[in-house]
């Protein structure tokens, strides 16, 4: 599951239909559930965060429409609606309800994909923090500065790139190499020089850091709570 991209929850009364989307977006790393109507749907989105709602508009039961009506204000979730042809005044209602796509069916699963790929990047860019705090330590990406105790660092846009990527992604070690195509500097030892720069900055104790720290043949990783 780490290697998914994201959770996509299909909603499609069409057994066929869910199949085939489940089976094309698992090919393309992304973990799928499904569910064959909105009163499953619903159950499904009480229990679990997805990431985004592929929603047939017309089922049996309630329809799609009723659906976003109903949870549109609980769920803050991505939802691309599958029309059939013709269905004009549906995909107006749908966006104008809160949908944020619409694809009329027959459609290729590439292009779902495609377009669910799309609004996931979108989603992502305005959720990335801008501002956070840890211990006594926040950095301030809008204002380009870092502060620590009393004191305060400004920080350029080399390390600003840098440390926006690692605290959207903390955790995660980033290679000399990824962090030379972030910045496009491909010499490690200037790489190094900006990652010891970074650690004055935000360490207590630089020579032996807390936060910022060096997975020895690796990369570099930001921890921070």
């Amino acid at each position: 599951m780490d290697d998914m991209i994201a959770h996509i929850l299909v909603v499609d009364d069409d057994e066929g239909i869910r199949s085939l989307v489940k089976q094309y977006l698992n090919e393309n790393n992304f973990l799928v559930t499904t569910a064959s109507n909105a009163e499953n749907a619903t159950e499904k989105i009480s229990i679990i965060k997805f990431d985004l709602i592929v929603l047939d508009v017309m089922m049996p039961g309630k329809s799609g429409l009723e659906f976003i009506k109903e949870n549109k204000e609980k769920i803050n979730t991505p939802i691309i609606l599958l029309t059939a042809k013709g269905e004009t005044n549906d995909r107006v209602e749908g966006l104008e309800i809160g949908a944020d796509d619409y694809l009329p069916k027959p459609f290729e699963p590439k292009e779902l994909t495609l377009r669910i790929q799309n609004i996931l990047n979108k989603t992502k860019t305005n959720n990335q923090k801008r501002v956070i705090e840890f211990n006594n330590i926040k950095i301030d990406l809008n204002k380009l500065l870092i502060f620590k105790n009393d004191n305060e660092f400004k920080i350029n846009n080399t390390e600003k790139i840098i440390l926006e990527k690692m605290i959207n992604d903390p955790g995660k070690t980033f290679s000399r190499e990824e962090i030379g195509k972030l910045i496009d500097l491909h010499k490690e030892r200037s790489i190094d020089v900006i990652i010891t720069r970074l650690r004055k900055k935000i360490e207590s104790d630089p020579k032996n850091p807390k936060y910022l720290q060096t997975l020895r043949g690796v990369g570099y990783v930001l921890w921070i709570q």
